[in-house]
């Protein structure tokens, strides 16, 4: 298992640079004296999905920002596409899309006038974005609601809406972070299905998400990010033999069964955690070994068991043993130590908008204006 505390990981590099669709190379983001983002380098293959996974300001939303051209680099770069986000900004934004946080699209507009609105800006002939915008808005179950304003929209309809929008000129590299929230379960389910077709035509996607169910259906690779570093990387299988043995998993047919049950099972010479409302005990096991022995003891106790069996780690206990604790606290933890990251990046936002008004908005692209439509930097 990787220790929190080790140097920062990279995770490993396709074999030919044609093959590299997304590249942070040595990313470093600091406000005043706090390092945010501190060396971190990794690459996602085309075609494939990586999960980037961590706690509330692990750094993971500095990092998608700066390689989406939002926020500079204080040092170390990254490549979109083969475009250095330093060098080539213009050229980056023409091949990707980005989901935030918090949907960005015009509340004052309908849902169809903001397609119009910004595939306008992408230079989308007329035609062709009214087939596009249909077949969006049809794929985001939004035909009905298309020609109302999007402030009469819930919560779920606008994340819907600024997912279709990122995928009006079919970017080959997409960034979500976050892309779920605020749906519901069905919802939810429907846009995995919507990304995984994106990914088998070719689509390269990057996720944050605070769903691990969300990543271990999704991501092909996860980077684990915490204090700003990389702690760990790898498969959701990986990463899942890191966390530990399996554990053995039992639940008694009659509550007043569990005391008993419970000393049958610390005969394995492990603890045993017990839900007491699910009638189930689990244990740690050493394999099939520690599951014959143990059906061998219920069949003499005579305890009736509804299940017995052996369950691999979950990605929420990798996420717990790297960083200490469940994924689940991470949507009621208090954003109190991010105030100091969130402050200093709203200057530098506000900062980097009156240069550009100094200085006109020549060359101004539609992720241009995505820049300044998401100014809160939450450093997740």
């Amino acid at each position: 298992m990787t220790s929190p505390t080790a140097p920062a990981l990279k995770a490993q590099r396709p074999t030919h640079d044609a093959d590299i669709a997304i590249e942070a190379i040595d990313l470093v983001k600091r406000f005043g004296d706090f390092t945010a983002v501190d060396g971190v380098s990794f690459t996602v293959g085309q075609g494939s999905v990586l999960g980037l996974l961590g706690p509330n300001g692990a750094g993971k939303t500095t990092t998608v920002r700066m390689m989406t051209t939002l926020s500079p680099p204080t040092s170390g770069t990254a490549r979109i596409a083969g475009h250095d986000v330093i060098a080539e900004p213009d050229a980056v934004r023409r091949n990707m899309g980005l989901t935030g946080q918090a949907a960005t699209v015009d509340e004052i507009l309908s849902g169809r006038e903001n397609i119009r609105m910004i595939g306008g800006l992408y230079g989308i002939g007329r035609r062709e974005l009214a087939r596009r915008g249909d077949e969006l808005l049809e794929q985001f179950s939004l035909t009905e609601a298309a020609n109302k304003q999007v402030k009469s929209y819930s919560g779920g309809m606008r994340r819907r809406l600024d997912l279709a929008v990122s995928l009006l000129a079919s970017p080959p590299v997409l960034f979500l972070d976050e892309p779920t929230t605020g749906l519901d379960p069905r919802s939810r389910s429907e846009l995995w299905d919507v990304l995984r077709g994106l990914v088998a035509q070719g689509t390269t996607l990057l996720l944050t998400t605070q769903y691990l169910e969300e990543a271990d259906q999704l991501a092909d690779d996860i980077v684990v990010i915490d204090k700003g570093k990389i702690i760990a990387h790898g498969t959701p299988m990986q990463l899942k033999e890191q966390a530990g043995a399996a554990s053995l998993v039992l639940t008694v047919s009659d509550a007043a069964d569990i005391p008993e049950a419970e000393a049958l099972l610390r005969k394995t010479g492990a603890d045993v955690f017990i839900d007491a409302g699910a009638r189930r005990l689990t244990t740690a096991a050493g394999g099939l070994a520690d599951l014959n022995r143990v059906v061998g003891w219920f069949d003499e106790s005579g305890i009736a068991v509804d299940d017995l069996g052996l369950a691999r780690p979950s990605l929420d206990d990798v996420f717990l043993s790297l960083t200490g604790h469940r994924a689940e606290d991470e949507t009621t933890r208090d954003g109190d130590a991010n105030t100091g990251v969130r402050r200093a990046a709203m200057q530098e936002e506000a900062a980097r908008s009156a240069a550009t008004t100094k200085s006109g908005a020549q060359g101004r692209t539609p992720r241009d204006g995505d820049a300044g439509a998401n100014t809160e930097e939450t450093n997740r």
